[in-house]
């Protein structure tokens, strides 16, 4: 297991309410020994004006997915931020939920390396992200 801190789904959830998060309806919905679950409607908030899945959104989900894992693996006073982020749009979605799966590439000391893969609800990929994170020590 990666996770260092103690946490639920529930605590998560709460924590969301007020950021981004909560404002564009991302919810935690799964974790695993080595990867986080997360889900985005496409709705009014996350398209852009042709109707499609905003690219930036779906970095929103690939940044929180990444950010969160990354504080999970962290201990005490640490804080993680991002540095880097990159992504692939390789399918458009339209309607319904989006999930995102992340899971760690490299969870060193001063930094840690992500990859988010962005699905649609038929499973069929829409996004894949890499995220650079940096551990802060305070």
């Amino acid at each position: 297991m990666i996770w260092k801190r103690q946490f639920d789904l529930t605590q998560l959830a709460e924590m969301a309410k007020t950021c981004m998060l909560g404002h564009i309806g991302i919810e935690i919905t799964k974790v695993g020994d080595d990867y986080m679950e997360g889900t985005m409607p496409v709705d009014e908030r996350t398209k852009q004006p042709f109707g499609l899945l905003h690219g930036g959104a779906s970095v929103v989900l690939a940044e929180s997915l990444g950010s969160i894992a990354g504080y999970m693996c962290t201990e005490g006073e640490q804080r993680v931020v991002g540095v880097e982020i990159n992504a692939n749009h390789v399918r458009a979605a339209r309607s319904g939920i989006v999930r995102g799966v992340c899971k760690p590439i490299h969870l060193g000391r001063r930094q840690q390396v992500w990859n988010i893969e962005i699905f649609n609800e038929q499973g069929k990929l829409c996004c894949t992200s890499r995220l650079t994170t940096a551990v802060l020590f305070e």
